[in-house]
């Protein structure tokens, strides 16, 4: 990837055909001799793109640093092993894959063909556990290789680390590198890698920062409506005066059109979402797709995973179950080869550095038996006195098998003779057809247990005796996985995470619903899903496959007191009074049976249980399809494809702190080396922008650390403000691949942040559009029917309203949300009847008191001797252009008062103090012009004196006009101003 110049860049954001169309208007107001105007709007726009592409340019050199360094790797090419330049290697290349002594990160995707490895992924997924990959010469020669399922297994990604890999052994036979490295087989290079696909997304993500274009769109063509109106009549009305210069009154018509559409407004839009992207890195949450933040307040049904998601990752073995009937018999007291099945049948591995590495569950069920595993797949007992073991093969666990099984084998007592085990772990479900016999409360016992919330996972074993080197090398899965004896249920209780309750509780109250979708047992699932609230209703149906022969699909309740067929005779009592469960093998069997029903059903289930990650995205994806704006928080690794295809999709990191850590309160002390105290976001350091700011500060602060304190605070302060404000582009690590949103602590308290951060994106967006309407339609009006009146405003007149309106939007854009979620949902969208109507009526009302104040001036002022007036004479103030004006400054001062919406969403106008004061001062200037108390501050201006019984006229008005625009909002806002909450019919 090339860092494109600066020139480059600008040319092309230069030639986008909003900046054309904004220079296009700036042109216009030149030759209708708005100097100050003119180029007070070019600098602000030409400034604003320049700042973009700074920006950019910076996020591109930023993403530039994060691809791999090149450097040289043993290749087999033309039947030997050369080193070539990493950077030159292309998809086909048999390449040598190891630890490297210079900490080299992985080139690009490859595929391992043979010898182990050991990976850190969290460049990519952000997760701190390493993951073990496996060769695909070890599998068996039918299986078709698909690159979806077995890529977590056998793909070892670009861009993360091998900490640890064991090469091919040196006896066997085959290819072998020179560098005693894995052999592995190129994929993908370059940006369609794994690591370049999460690098393209943050790349567009920095280029694409605008809430709803098509809305803008169909909201600027509803504005041209009344522009083209005004210009029309302009141009008919105009053209009655025969000795009227044509060209003039053209251009007159080509501007009030070009009026209406603000020039400020893609900046106001990117600017509220920039907002809260800064917001929510202050909280720990990366984003890698900013046009996705108004979405999340747009959220109706929130998904959630419940494996370290919900429950917390610190899990508790109780022990195992269904040894004597229900009794959890405790981890001491438990037959050898129950200790043999849990000791071998784990993908566990051993680090140089003594530590253990793998799925938390099963370190977890290691360290409850007190086992300790070794460097070469061996395991010695701690506590009890056996023999170790030795692990030959693994199969490895897969969500579509739901089991794992483990060929391992001891040495006999007497003898130097091994005798080989299997050993099998799985869902209780799955083993129950693989076992030679099994106990008559086998069913009863496991599904007791999982009602009460445990994770309950079936063992099995079974001796083999006396195996060759070649029959270990061919045995299949399926020679370990029958006959196998019991060895009982093991029991591990996964607590909650300690906020989950109540994120819960206020995400419900926040007229959302929730929903789980979730890998675990139904009945598991289920207790969860009551704990937190999820499922309320006295009885939970779950949809259970036949049990014998003759039998149908039915609804079954938990405790096995109610049955209901498959398809009752009415569903809307059922939803009603029961809530829904359904598993994964049951919305396979609705697939392919009735995709109807399927469609009706899906928006009623409260969980999801025993879904694989397929199901997951099809669940997300029919949700979408039904019309439902879906959130999705699950963590990285399994639920990559709900993630990606929820409208939201939060990826939460396993391992990670639940909280901040607390920051340590620096002591007051001036820091000595006189540089500003940088602020860190977990990798997102950001820094004063150019080296020239940094020499300013530091002399800055050189100067005030003689004695005074308090400005160096306030500086200090300020500073603060400025680095925090500087939007930091998202690291590698940061970001995961798996979804738009990352957050680098485990709560599910991101959720929270990034609804009430898209809630007030979505609500500023929305009353921008309603402000930057009404003062287009006042703009509309006042250009045309008042200019053939020959009505003008001053060049002064017309910067300052200009940058009073783009101070104020400035402040809009930086409201804050409130602590705590609101019940009331904001409107979804533009188009809704509350906000066409109210910008309707608030405009009518505001047109009746101009026409009204402007027929008074008229009357109050000299008559006219000529028919029609000269449009373009020197401007002159005069009576009808001071009321016009004040009028104008006071309208616009109301539409921002009127329109900012506040609680319950974000911060209220009392509270946006910059807002509040730019009206307060607007207001005062007002008066100040009205009153006329200070006559050079009138002549500055351009006004004229007004009569003392008109001021109060004029008075009156002003406070009638805003009343009265504040009642027909508030009504309308009564009536037509919640948005409801979809509910499935």
């Amino acid at each position: 990837m090339v860092v494109p110049e600066f020139v480059e860049l600008f040319k092309e954001r230069a030639t986008a055909p909003f900046f054309v169309f904004q220079v296009f208007c700036v042109g216009l107001w030149c030759l209708d001799e708005y100097w100050y105007y003119s180029v007070f709007t070019l600098i602000m726009l030409v400034a604003f793109e320049a700042s973009l592409v700074q920006q950019q340019l910076r996020n591109m050199s930023e993403i530039r640093k994060m691809g791999n360094k090149p450097y040289m790797i043993q290749v087999y090419r033309n039947r030997k092993w050369r080193p070539i330049s990493s950077d030159e290697l292309i998809p086909g290349d048999i390449v040598s894959i190891g630890r490297s002594p210079h900490e080299n990160l992985v080139p690009c995707d490859v595929l391992l063909l043979r010898g182990r490895c050991i990976v850190d992924e969290a460049m990519l997924t952000g997760e701190s556990i390493p993951q073990m990959k496996e060769p695909i010469e070890d599998m068996d020669p039918t299986h078709k290789l698909d690159l979806q399922s077995d890529s977590k297994l056998h793909v070892i990604f670009g861009g993360t680390k091998v900490v640890q890999h064991t090469g091919p052994q040196k006896s066997s036979t085959g290819l072998k590198p020179v560098d005693n490295g894995c052999v592995a087989y190129v994929l993908r290079t370059g940006f369609t890698t794994s690591q370049g696909k999460l690098l393209r997304t943050i790349l567009f993500g920095v280029k694409r920062v605008t809430a709803n274009n098509l809305e803008t769109f169909i909201f600027i063509l509803f504005l041209l409506v009344f522009a083209v109106a005004a210009a029309t009549y302009v141009w008919l009305e105009g053209t009655k005066d025969v000795s009227r210069n044509r060209y003039k009154l053209f251009l007159e018509c080509a501007l009030i059109l070009t009026s209406v559409v603000p020039p400020e407004l893609p900046i106001e839009l990117s600017l509220a979402v920039n907002t809260s992207l800064i917001a929510l890195a202050k909280l720990y949450v990366y984003c890698t797709e900013p046009f996705r933040i108004p979405f999340a307040g747009k959220v109706q049904i929130c998904c959630f995973d419940k494996t370290g998601t919900l429950t917390s990752d610190s899990l508790v073995v109780r022990g195992v179950a269904g040894l004597k009937g229900k009794e959890v018999t405790p981890v001491t007291d438990i037959p050898i080869e129950t200790h043999r099945v849990v000791a071998t049948c784990h993908s566990l591995v051993q680090m140089d550095d003594g530590s253990l590495v793998g799925d938390p569950l099963e370190k977890a069920m290691l360290t409850a038996v007190d086992w300790s595993l070794t460097k070469d797949e061996k395991v010695f007992p701690r506590s009890i006195k056996t023999q170790g073991l030795k692990i030959h093969q693994r199969f490895h666990f897969a969500s579509a098998l739901k089991r794992m099984s483990v060929l391992a084998s001891y040495e006999k007592l007497g003898s130097v003779d091994f005798c080989y085990i299997a050993t099998v772990k799985g869902a209780p479900e799955t083993l129950r057809s693989m076992f030679a016999e099994f106990p008559n409360h086998y069913d009863s016992v496991h599904t007791d247990i999982s009602r009460e919330g445990a994770r309950v996972l079936a063992l099995g074993y079974k001796e083999i005796g006396q195996l060759s080197h070649q029959q270990v090398r061919e045995i299949k899965r399926e020679d370990l996985e029958c006959n196998l004896k019991f060895a009982g249920f093991i029991v591990v209780s996964c607590p909650l995470k300690s906020d989950s309750k109540t994120v819960i509780k206020e995400i419900q109250n926040a007229s959302h619903h929730v929903v789980m979708i979730t890998g675990d047992n139904p009945l598991t699932a289920c207790h969860v899903a009551r704990e937190l609230n999820f499922i309320h209703k006295q009885h939970t149906l779950i949809l259970q496959a036949p049990c014998t022969k003759g039998s149908e699909w039915h609804w079954e309740s938990i405790d096995g007191t109610i049955t209901l067929p498959m398809i009752p005779p009415s569903f809307s009592d059922i939803f009603r009074e029961y809530d829904l469960c359904t598993t994964g093998e049951a919305l396979s069997h609705l697939y392919n049976v009735d995709y109807r029903l399927l469609e009706e059903l899906i928006p009623h289930i409260r969980v999801f249980a025993r879904v694989g990650p397929k199901q997951k995205e099809f669940v997300i994806t029919t949700l979408k399809g039904l019309g439902y704006v879906t959130l999705m928080c699950g963590d990285g690794t399994n639920d990559v494809g709900a993630l990606k295809h929820a409208d939201v999709g939060v990826a939460l990191l396993a391992n990670a702190p639940e909280r901040i850590p607390e920051k340590k309160k620096k002591p007051k002390e001036p820091q000595n080396d006189g540089r500003p105290a940088m602020l860190s976001l977990g990798s997102g350091t950001v820094k004063p922008t150019s080296r020239a700011a940094r020499h300013r500060i530091m002399t800055q602060r050189e100067e005030q650390l003689s004695g005074q304190r308090l400005p160096q605070e306030r500086m200090r302060q300020v500073l603060k403000e400025l680095e925090e404000d500087q939007l930091p582009i998202v690291k590698l690590g940061d970001a995961s691949i798996a979804a738009p949103f990352t957050s680098k602590l485990s709560s599910i308290q991101c959720i929270c942040h990034v609804i009430k951060q898209g809630r007030c994106t979505l609500v500023t967006t929305l009353q921008m559009f309603k402000i930057l309407a009404l003062n287009a339609l006042i703009l509309a009006y006042s250009q045309s029917v008042l200019y053939l009146e020959g009505v003008k405003f001053s060049d002064f007149q017309v910067t300052l309203q200009g940058l009073l309106l783009a101070g104020c939007f400035l402040f809009i854009s930086r409201s804050k949300p409130l602590k705590t979620l609101s019940k009331e949902r904001p409107l979804p969208n533009i188009f809704n009847l509350y906000t066409i109507l109210t910008v309707l009526f608030q405009f009518l009302v505001h047109f009746f008191s101009l026409v009204y104040l402007y027929k008074g001036a008229q009357e109050r002022s000299p008559p006219r001797n000529e028919e029609f007036v000269d449009l373009y004479k020197e401007f002159e103030p005069s009576l009808v252009n001071s009321t016009v004006y004040i009028m104008s400054m006071s309208m616009q001062m109301a539409t921002f008062a009127i329109n900012y919406k506040g609680h319950p969403f974000m911060e209220s106008l009392r509270e946006n103090k910059p807002l509040l004061w730019s009206i307060v001062l607007s207001g005062l200037a007002i008066i100040m012009l009205l009153t006329g108390s200070s006559p050079e501050f009138n002549e500055q201006f351009a006004l004229v004196d007004i009569p003392v019984e008109f001021k109060l006229v004029i008075a009156q008005m002003l406070v009638a006009d805003f009343i009265l625009a504040l009642f027909v909002d508030q009504l309308l806002q009564f009536f037509l101003g919640n948005a409801m909450l979809k509910v499935p019919s």
